[in-house]
């Protein structure tokens, strides 16, 4: 019996798959050619570099953008830094490092934090769809502080959901702790429950549809399936609720989406 029930969920994931929507993975197989991907987050770097941000907010498309529920463009989000970069001589540059939290590859219902490329970080991608979130200068120099201080790692929760609930500090994904250090950076705290108390009286996020037999079942299929920690109504944190949050708070300097062909509004 215990065994037909994990079929079943299995099974059930498979045929609807907007629920195993993540791309949080750190060693992902390659879609696109890596010459392409290189091209492209270089010309991101060099746009961000452009712009003056010393600290963005950008979003990846790991999976094929109809399988993911309505309202999510983006299925990782990560911190990129101005930072001086050393190469395998000695010398340095100038670039960007991405900040990262990223799924296990031998246990997807945990996580940890790394710091790698922007190809890196583009690698294994569906395509070349990046969202961007710029913050003012004034929230870019808190989040420089924020980043580069214990507090960054301290707020890290390894026990990773998909569809974590942001309110919450049962479990966390990568756009949950990019928002949490965002609201420890807003309010100068680093005291979890007072960022989760912010973040549940300003902050709306995303609701996830899922039917039931799906929500019942998933988590036998992958315990980062759950969604132990929401009530009846499932909300979690995208990129574009975080965007939404900034715009409507006077937080970014710009909001758009980069593309090989263009940047435009997001």
């Amino acid at each position: 019996m215990k065994r037909f029930l994990t079929l079943f969920a299995i099974a059930l994931t498979l045929l609807l798959p907007s629920l195993s929507w993540a791309g949080s993975a750190e060693d992902t197989q390659p879609v696109l050619p890596r010459a392409e991907v290189l091209v492209f987050a270089t010309a991101l770097q060099q746009d961000l570099a452009a712009r003056g941000a010393h600290v963005a907010i950008v979003g990846r498309v790991g999976r094929d953008p109809e399988t993911l529920p309505g309202g999510i463009d983006y299925t990782h989000v990560a911190y990129w830094v101005y930072s001086t970069i050393q190469r395998a001589d000695g010398t340095t540059d100038k670039g960007y490092r991405v900040y990262n939290l990223y799924q296990l590859a031998d246990d997807d219902s945990q996580s940890r934090l790394v710091q790698d490329s922007p190809a890196d970080f583009f690698a294994g991608v569906f395509e070349l769809d990046a969202g961007v979130i710029i913050p003012d200068p004034r929230l870019q120099k808190k989040l420089l502080q924020v980043i580069a201080s214990p507090t960054y790692a301290a707020l890290h929760n390894a026990s990773y959901s998909v569809l974590a609930n942001p309110m919450t500090p049962q479990f966390q994904n990568c756009t949950e702790h990019t928002l949490d250090v965002l609201m420890a950076s807003l309010y100068g705290t680093t005291n979890q429950a007072q960022i989760k108390a912010n973040i549940a009286a300003h902050f709306d996020p995303q609701p996830v549809k899922i039917g039931g037999l799906k929500r019942l079942f998933a988590p036998a299929a992958s315990a980062a399936l759950t969604t132990a920690d929401h009530g009846a109504q499932i909300g979690t944190a995208t990129f574009g609720s975080i965007a939404r949050f900034m715009a409507e708070n006077d937080l970014s300097d710009q909001i758009y989406r980069y593309t090989p062909h263009q940047a435009e509004p997001f």
